[in-house]
């Protein structure tokens, strides 16, 4: 018998009517996959070691396991375990959950080993979720989901849809002015800023992939696109957080004129150092500035801190 971490371990004895169980191998003690294994039942929560016997046997990964897991004794279905499926197969693609999570740890600077105790689980089953398509249980992800302050829903990609900031404030908020430093710090080396212009049908707020040259924000579009109407005027841009599970969050301001790049150094320069392509895709090679005249910040957190 050999397995991985996230896999199944079933144990069914239909010959002596023992009651049949599973749960998620959370722990290796050799790296070729063999016994004992630390396994987290389904039906207590609980982590212990589990040295298989005949009536044991390991389901791998993907959803062809997932089926395999539902009861055949009785051919009844048992009661929320098709709900459970469900939870665990989720509707996002391979590896999103995983994704999610680090990057959640990583913006906090926290470190797996740090993550793995708060939330009860050995650091290797971390990493397994992580780096592989893993499926964790919902009790796996709840508790990740207190060990990282964020929600079941935020994990599951479940809010992509919804605005930021859905929770309630802080009982004794305070909101405080940001120096230049903090602000240029906040807006580090690249992410995701809006940029306000004037375009014929009014008024228009547009997000966008951007750096930061020389303390100069850039950032690349289309010609004829609603962030190109920014070269020629003095524009804001505006980049900003939101901890909602935290009641906390900050904002940075830019004003400045901003102006197209068409010094062939310069553009080749952009892109060498570009961190990514735009999100949106499509063909956006004109680079745009926007040199920073007056910049300004916001910070709301409780009044303790």
């Amino acid at each position: 018998m050999r397995a991985q971490l996230g896999d199944r371990l079933v144990i069914e004895a239909p010959a002596t009517g023992a009651a049949r169980r599973e749960g998620e191998i959370v722990g290796l003690h050799h790296e070729d996959g063999t016994p004992p294994y630390e396994v987290r039942w389904s039906d207590t929560d609980e982590v212990s070691l589990v040295f298989p016997g005949p009536d044991a046997h390991v389901w791998h990964g993907g959803q062809d396991r997932q089926d395999a897991l539902e009861p055949r004794l009785s051919g009844e279905e048992e009661p929320d375990r098709g709900e459970e499926r469900q939870a665990r197969v989720g509707e996002h693609g391979p590896g999103d959950i995983g994704r999610r999570v680090a990057a959640e740890r990583v913006r906090q600077g926290l470190g797996r080993e740090e993550v793995a105790r708060r939330a009860g689980m050995a650091p290797e089953y971390l990493a397994y979720l992580e780096e592989q398509s893993a499926e964790p249980s919902v009790a796996s992800l709840i508790r990740l989901a207190d060990a990282l302050g964020t929600t079941l829903v935020a994990l599951r990609g479940g809010d992509i849809d919804l605005p930021p900031g859905l929770g309630h404030a802080l009982r004794h908020p305070r909101l405080l002015e940001l120096d230049p430093a903090e602000c240029r710090a906040r807006l580090s080396t690249h992410g995701v800023g809006r940029v306000a212009v004037s375009t014929p049908g009014g008024p228009a707020v547009v997000p966008v992939n951007y750096e930061v040259v020389d303390e100069t924000i850039a950032f690349r579009t289309a010609p004829e696109s609603a962030p190109a109407r920014a070269v020629g005027r003095e524009v804001a841009f505006e980049v900003d957080h939101v901890d909602a599970a935290m009641s906390q969050g900050w904002s940075v301001l830019v004003v400045g004129p901003a102006r197209v790049v068409t010094e062939p150094e310069a553009v080749r320069r952009l892109i060498d150092d570009a961190h990514s392509r735009p999100w949106s895709g499509g063909e956006r090679e004109m680079w745009v500035t926007i040199d920073p005249a007056r910049i300004t910040g916001r910070r709301i957190t409780q009044a303790d801190q």
